[in-house]
């Protein structure tokens, strides 16, 4: 067979000059000294990538996205595939790339090929990926006779290293592309030798009949970046110095075996469309479908085309359930490979990652070890260790979160893999540091090479905090890479209300990418106002119909639950609504709600009513805003001799207590709790209980919060239906709390309240608030006559009432006042959120990728990258340990050595149970006081991890505040007094 052929015996059959095969061929595309010892010739890594490149459309992209590349290269999408993955290099037949490393520059010089003096400065330095394009384009323009094609490909070349240059970057420096006959015929053979390897007659059989739009073009660079990374991976690619061993056989035997040493994979490959419209309910997840998960299935089931759907419906309507089968129904129909589960947060993510792994069993238990949790403390999921590290099944069928008991430690460095020598300057990182995971090839386990922080999305399976899908609309470097795991997946966003309106601009942004790559987007809520419905819509439909202000007026929903979905037709929107009502599993219920005025943060009269509410037995659930606040009333009851259970959970609570905490909740009032449900149980939680969080209170004391954070408070009582109550507790009721009346009755609130929510949601709040449990005054108010709520049938009205225009609050509060201020917030934050957006506006009907990022991100790491989807000041993560005689010990007592020398990876376990996240008013004087501790710098868990130590004493002093951790209360703050 031809490809059997070596590179130079292929160019000798075409028939070029012997000078040109000998330049070539000494053309060096990974050097020596960055690339296990051994030169790799710059063929043989174009040939090894196109090769990679070929494995992955046969085990790895997804069949809808091989059928958009077959339409778009007249019926040979995996030979072009290959092709435009190997050619991403040929920009280093340049002598600005040549000539970065003088041992390998010498045979390229013997060989004729020159250069002069080089400009040396970084700052100006010609790139090979943009090289590149340069050497490309002019070609592609003249042989393909085709300048759109042309257009949406060269940048597919020039941004390879992870950002999109504009077109005015193609502008070398003199003499760094190469000038004379010797380097153009080198250039011009490289490409075409190449060309010819992978199956084309030349370049002209090459040109695509079609255009891929900008959403698919972003998803096949990121595509085009994986196979790069992995065929420079010099363990599994010997570097090939002599072209005379240098053959596409020989890549292509190279390229499958590191497939299956890596243990790569995609997920589902071509799922069978269920037999039955309800199996993926009742088989896959043994559920016996309610009224609006039928809504839902009936609705994947009908949608002729790749769309949004919007599911709103009460807490504990098993909207997951439904959404998990609804995603195997659209994979199923439109050819998609895997799912992305979105949560709110890190804790949400733990449950939502079991319930992922066993429906991902249900189709093949191989399918396991391609689940992946991507979030910073999945270290201490006991289901994530047991499957990514090999280690014992978590007893039970838990959620696998607790911190403590943790047997054995990961083999894994740091997450942290990738690419090599010379392209580590353009954000490359090394493998070599990587431990060997692939000992036992022939052995079924996880694919750690995901397990990078750009790569986890790439995983065939993946659930993770929204952060991953908000990321992947942020114009940063390798935002391809992160498109690309979301592109040949069906994308489901739970608890979607959570997203203020600042990451809702990054959500939006997301929305508009999928839409037009054709990925099919779950969104779940509880409580959505239709406001931000109708923009979901068409942010959807924008990117579907490629034009960047799209509205199609979403119908008013015949009831509650309801399912939206958005999809284009023939060239047209399409937004379409429940028009019959869907009727809940669970009956409404009248809520009882009552003001209990206070504002003071130590939140003395909340401790007593607390006590009050369960002195005859039951299980109050208190949710307040502020961490200090809700550990100055766990030390309130505590200290007044509360003889109940008594529990605190917040976010300043380091892993291994939270872990252990939040599963106790679970246990103790979750829906398995039956006999184990404690006489008299109070619980004071921060924010974190405010969804996914699976309990069931009898009576609830909640900090006043804008009404669809209020209503999902609320969703934490009466949930589970068989739980034995006390007769005092018959009918849920509700005390609202962090509010107090002020001059001419306008409602005070809570400082930490107004500085998190604004005062204008508040007011709205408290207005919806008063009509149900009468007016805020001084004292505690409400009772019988009282209208309360009923829920889950006033939800809908009562959000769309908070959010929407009509004015609510009763004369006097200046409600007016209040709005402008916070819309004038609103503006700023979500002009401040331009600037880190993927697209710009104007820029949206752009066909191509050239210039995504003219402005470059500022956002440096994945903290700050958090901050910007987020809107806040970056944070970070510590590990507490404490000073003791002779060494230091860490938070559970462990020994640590005089420099804190780890011994094992089990120490290294205990230790990091200590993590915690300090507050943002702390990371400028954590950054400048802390740092790892001596004996850390050779673990590789630890070596970056900064120390928070604390004196004998227990307290430390950081910046201007006093720190201390306690087993309980957990980090505490103090300011200093002057």
């Amino acid at each position: 067979m031809e490809d059997e052929r070596s590179v130079v015996e292929l160019m000798r059959s075409m028939g070029l000059a012997d000078e040109v095969v000998v330049r070539v061929s000494r053309l060096w595309g990974k050097s020596a000294a960055r690339n296990g010892g051994r030169t790799h010739l710059l063929l043989g890594h174009l040939l090894d990538t196109a090769a990679v490149a070929g494995v992955m459309w046969d085990q790895y992209v997804s069949v809808t996205f091989r059928r958009r590349l077959d339409e778009v290269s007249g019926g040979r999408g995996r030979a072009w595939f290959m092709w435009v993955c190997g050619i991403h290099d040929c920009g280093k037949a340049c002598p600005a790339f040549q000539a970065m490393d003088a041992v390998e520059a010498a045979p390229v010089l013997a060989a004729g090929l020159t250069w002069g003096r080089l400009p040396a400065a970084r700052g100006k330095r010609w790139r090979h990926d943009v090289a590149g394009a340069v050497l490309l384009l002019p070609r592609l323009v003249a042989e393909w006779g085709d300048e759109e094609a042309a257009g949406w490909v060269w940048p597919l070349v020039a941004g390879h290293h992870g950002a999109f240059p504009p077109a005015g970057a193609l502008d070398p420096p003199r003499g760094a592309q190469g000038r004379g006959a010797a380097w153009e015929e080198a250039q011009r053979a490289v490409v075409d030798v190449f060309t010819r390897a992978v199956g084309f007659e030349d370049l002209a059989d090459v040109r695509p009949v079609g255009s891929l739009r900008k959403a698919e073009q972003l998803a096949l660079s990121g595509l085009i970046v994986m196979a790069d990374w992995i065929a420079s991976d010099s363990s599994h690619f010997a570097g090939l110095s002599d072209a005379d061993l240098v053959s596409f056989a020989s890549s292509r035997r190279r390229a499958e075996a590191a497939w299956e040493r890596l243990r790569l994979r995609g997920g589902w490959r071509a799922l069978p469309l269920a037999e039955d419209p309800l199996e993926p309910l009742t088989r896959r997840l043994g559920v016996r479908p309610r009224a609006s998960q039928r809504e839902l299935v009936e609705r994947a089931w009908s949608m002729p085309a790749p769309g949004l759907l919007v599911v709103e419906a009460p807490m504990g309507e098993g909207k997951t359930k439904a959404a998990l089968a609804a995603a195997e129904i659209l994979a199923a129909r439109f050819g998609l490979d895997g799912v992305f589960v979105a949560m709110p947060t890190q804790a949400t993510s733990d449950p939502m990652y079991e319930q992922v792994l066993q429906w991902v069993r249900s189709f093949d238990p191989e399918l396991e070890s391609q689940v992946a949790l991507l979030h910073g403390r999945r270290r201490f999921n006991a289901w994530w260790r047991s499957i990514w590290a090999g280690k014992p099944r978590p007893d039970g069928d838990g959620c696998g979160c607790q911190g403590e008991g943790l047997p054995g430690a990961m083999s894994l460095a740091d997450d942290d893999f990738g690419a090599i020598d010379e392209d580590a300057e353009y954000d490359m990182v090394s493998a070599q540091s990587a431990p060997n995971r692939t000992a036992d090839p022939g052995a079924d386990g996880p694919a750690y090479w995901f397990l990078d922080g750009k790569r986890g999305l790439l995983t065939a399976f993946a659930v993770g905090t929204v952060d991953h899908l908000l990321h992947a609309a942020t114009r940063t470097r390798h935002v391809m890479l992160r498109f690309a795991g979301l592109a040949g997946k069906v994308v489901v966003v739970d608890e979607v209300h959570a997203a203020d309106v600042y990451m809702r601009q990054f959500l939006v942004e997301a929305l508009r990418w999928l839409g037009q790559a054709g990925v099919p987007v779950v969104l779940l809520s509880a409580t959505l106002p239709p406001a931000q419905r109708q923009r979901f819509v068409d942010a959807y439909l924008s990117g579907v119909l490629g034009t960047a202000d799209v509205h199609r007026p979403v119908p008013e929903p015949a009831g509650y639950p309801c399912v939206t979905v958005a999809y284009g037709a023939e060239g047209r929107a399409v937004a379409e609504t429940s028009q019959r009502a869907v009727p809940s599993w669970r009956e409404s219920a009248p809520v009882r709600l009552t003001w209990l005025p206070d504002t003071d943060p130590a939140g003395t009269p909340v401790a007593a009513a607390a006590r009050k509410a369960v002195a005859d037995g039951g299980v109050a659930l208190v949710v307040v805003n502020q961490v200090a606040r809700a550990q100055a009333i766990y030390h309130d009851l505590q200290e007044g001799g509360f003889d109940g259970v008594l529990h605190l959970l917040h976010a300043r609570l380091c892993a291994a207590h939270r872990a252990d905490r939040t599963a106790e909740c679970l246990r103790l009032m979750g829906p398995q709790a039956g006999e184990d449900r404690p006489e008299r149980m109070v619980v004071i939680a921060t924010q974190l209980a405010e969804q996914s969080f699976d309990v069931d209170a009898d009576v609830l004391i909640t900090d006043l919060a804008p009404a669809d954070l209020l209503l999902q408070r609320i969703g934490r009582l009466h949930r589970h239906s068989g739980t034995r109550r006390p007769a005092a507790h018959h009918a849920p009721q509700v005390l609202v709390t962090g509010a107090a009346p002020g001059r001419d009755g306008t409602p005070r609130f809570l400082y930490a309240s107004k500085r998190i929510y604004g005062e204008w949601s508040l007011l709205r709040a408290a207005a919806l608030v008063t009509e149900a449990a009468g007016p805020l005054t001084d004292e505690e108010t409400g009772g019988p006559t009282a209208s309360g709520w009923s829920i889950p049938a006033d939800v809908p009205g009562l959000v769309a009432r908070a959010y929407g225009d009509a004015g609510i609050c009763p004369a006097g509060w200046n409600e007016s006042g209040a709005w402008e201020q916070w819309q004038a917030k609103e503006r700023d934050r979500e002009k401040k959120a331009e600037e880190f957006l993927l697209c710009r506006r104007r820029e949206w009907a752009f066909p191509t990728l050239e210039g995504l990022h003219y402005a470059g991100s500022r956002a440096a790491s994945e903290e700050q990258l958090d901050a910007v989807v987020r809107d806040g000041d970056p944070s970070v993560e510590v590990v507490v340990v404490r000073r003791a005689s002779g060494g230091y010990r860490g938070i559970d007592g462990t020994w640590l050595g005089v420099h804190g020398e780890v011994d094992d990876d089990e120490v290294t376990d205990r230790l990091m149970g200590g993590t915690v996240r300090l507050p943002p008013g702390l990371t400028d004087a954590a950054g400048a006081e802390l740092s790892p501790l001596p004996g850390w710098a050779g673990r590789p868990w630890l070596r970056y991890r900064l120390a928070l130590v604390l004196e004998e004493d227990g307290t430390r002093l950081l910046g201007a505040d006093r720190v201390s951790y306690h087993d309980v209360l957990g980090l505490v703050i103090e300011r200093e007094a002057r």
